[in-house]
């Protein structure tokens, strides 16, 4: 693939962030200033959270093919802007620390795929992407201790779950706690399935034309993720404590 730019993909994007800042404003209403603690248990609420981070997942993986020469240092950026948010948030709110977020994670996925790429480029991308898939589901439990799916499910080793160290992996102690957790295992297979995707429309000339379509405004968003993630907590507690006073 080129340089130029899926203007589609960061609309999609956009609107991925667009969704995330009303539901974290929510979050901080809802739990943080205990309007309703149990908010984000809410079914909808689930899948909606869901559906906020599985995209900037997907899209993470998929956009992996666009900077094969900033990959690298992009990991690493991402990474560092992790530690920062874990930094603050032990700082200003203990209570809701983030160890290994979502940066972290993508910071790590995007590491880990720049020695694996040439391996996975031998994988043909429908049965790489149909195989990641069905794992993510299978591995969808891991930090709970369980594989499978629905009544077939087979308990992990205790011993997996008893160092802080494996929590990255997915296997946390029951100690941990982080208000987001984004281990490695399941998520780096979503990650894949976003990069064999991406293998695929890099196949599909109809695809990218397709991809080149802008809409004003949140593709334009789409551009700024990591810098609106970095911002948009302290800028929306301030205005829950313009609304609402000190929580």
């Amino acid at each position: 693939m080129d340089d130029r730019r899926c203007h589609l993909i960061d609309a999609l994007r956009g609107l991925a962030l667009i969704n995330m800042l009303a539901y974290h404003f929510l979050y901080d209403v809802m739990v943080v200033y205990g309007r309703d603690p149990r908010w984000y248990l809410h079914p909808a609420v689930h899948v909606w959270q869901q559906y906020i981070c599985c995209s900037f997942i997907l899209i993470a993986g998929f956009s992996f093919h666009w900077g094969q020469k900033h990959n690298l240092r992009r990991g690493l950026l991402l990474n560092l802007c992790g530690l920062v948010i874990t930094a603050v948030t032990l700082i200003v709110m203990p209570t809701e620390a983030i160890w290994f977020g979502i940066l972290n994670f993508m910071g790590c996925a995007v590491l880990l795929t720049i020695p694996l790429e040439k391996g996975l480029a031998r994988v043909k991308p429908a049965f790489g992407l149909a195989a990641c898939f069905v794992l993510f589901l299978l591995l969808r439990r891991v930090d709970d201790g369980v594989i499978g799916c629905g009544p077939f499910l087979l308990r992990l080793p205790e011993g997996l779950y008893r160092f802080r160290i494996l929590a990255p992996l997915g296997f946390p102690d029951p100690a941990f706690r982080s208000s987001d957790y984004f281990p490695l295992l399941p998520w780096y297979l979503l990650f894949l399935c976003g990069w064999f995707l991406g293998q695929i429309f890099e196949a599909r000339a109809d695809w990218q034309n397709a991809a080149k379509i802008k809409i004003p405004g949140l593709s334009a968003i789409g551009r700024k993720t990591i810098w609106v993630y970095m911002l948009h907590q302290p800028v929306l507690m301030g205005l829950c404590m313009l609304i609402f006073g000190q929580p």
